[in-house]
């Protein structure tokens, strides 16, 4: 991949930069156990192009639960604290491949539906943090990871235009989004959205798996 062709580069975190989705399955898992839920088959699709308060809505409403929205995301923030501040792990090659971008003079900016409480522990562990030049988080936009809103907020902030500027993203909603902007869009394949790969394939302009293959 030819980086530097583009001016700016915008990054999904969870299931693109870091290996996080197994601990939001399971902090699902958990959390609906614990209410007697089993969780449904399309759930996670459901919230994953949610920012937390909407998923928090959505959860509550779904379920019919009696906790607060914000009870319901001091819950899930508390279960998954500890893992990105000590366990989760970065997606193959992505540290080197973000140290590389940089030293092309490529600008960086992170848009995720994480919470700082979140993506800060974990990018400064694996010492990226200070590789980003902007964060974005869907609470800062009107609408989800279903529209171009946050990659267009982000690629303001860094200055630059949608046509010089590639998303990485590993939901096929970010992927169409991005596209729908005026981005290039690359998808990260992952196999907690193997339902969606031959349709990631397809449509985005860039697949890839490891970013040792870029």
């Amino acid at each position: 991949m030819d980086i530097a062709r583009f001016k700016a580069a915008i990054f999904d975190l969870d299931g693109t930069l870091i290996r996080s989705n197994h601990v939001w399955s399971s902090i699902d898992r958990d959390f609906l156990g614990k209410r007697g839920f089993e969780v449904p088959k399309d759930y996670c699709k459901a919230v994953s192009v949610l920012d937390f308060p909407k998923a928090a809505v959505y959860t509550k409403e779904r379920f019919s639960l009696t906790e607060s929205i914000e009870e319901i995301m001091q819950e899930w923030t508390d279960m998954a604290i500890y893992e990105y501040t000590h366990r989760i792990e970065t997606v193959e090659g992505a540290g080197d491949f973000l140290k590389r971008v940089k030293e092309q003079g490529v600008k960086i900016a992170l848009a995720t539906a994480s919470s700082r409480e979140l993506y800060e522990p974990v990018l400064k562990r694996h010492g990226l943090y200070e590789l980003f030049d902007f964060f974005a988080t869907t609470t800062q936009v009107k609408r989800g990871k279903g529209y171009p809103d946050i990659y267009e907020f982000a690629c303001e902030n860094l200055g630059e235009k949608p046509c010089d500027t590639v998303v990485f993203e590993d939901i096929i909603e970010g992927i169409r989004a991005a596209k729908a902007g005026g981005f290039t869009a690359a998808a990260c394949l992952n196999d907690y959205y193997a339902a969606d790969r031959d349709k990631l394939l397809s449509e985005a302009d860039l697949c890839f798996e490891s970013y040792n293959e870029l």
